[in-house]
């Protein structure tokens, strides 16, 4: 199995070294920990950072990540799915209240703007 260490990761996924261990801390991204003490990932890692990295984009904490990350292998997440699911609406409602409140800053700024500043 080719494997890779933790600089060549971040340099195929554009996520930092830091961020990278981060994961790991979480319980979000696996790694072996070599004799050396270096850290040796699959290539899978690649695939998995993506999806950590979409999943913090649409504002979802790493708890919920954690609890999401079985799902993108068709596993069912551990622990109580209703809570989860609750939890993810939640992050889903504070999206939406949040592209709201920028579409409106955006209309004010665009009625400003459609003013000539004045």
């Amino acid at each position: 199995m080719v494997s890779m260490r933790i600089g060549e990761l971040s340099k195929q996924t554009g996520v930092s070294t830091r961020s990278l261990r981060y994961y790991e801390e979480q319980g979000l991204l696996v790694g072996e920990r070599l004799p050396n003490g270096y850290r040796d990932y699959t290539p899978d890692a690649v695939d998995t950072v993506a999806f950590i990295q979409d999943l913090f984009s649409a504002g979802l904490p790493s708890d919920v990540v954690r609890d999401v990350l079985p799902c993108r292998h068709g596993q069912r997440p551990a622990g109580d799915c209703s809570a989860l699911l609750a939890r993810a609406h939640q992050v889903r409602a504070a999206l939406v209240a949040q592209e709201e409140r920028i579409a409106q800053r955006r209309r004010t700024l665009d009625h400003f703007l459609a003013k000539g500043g004045v």
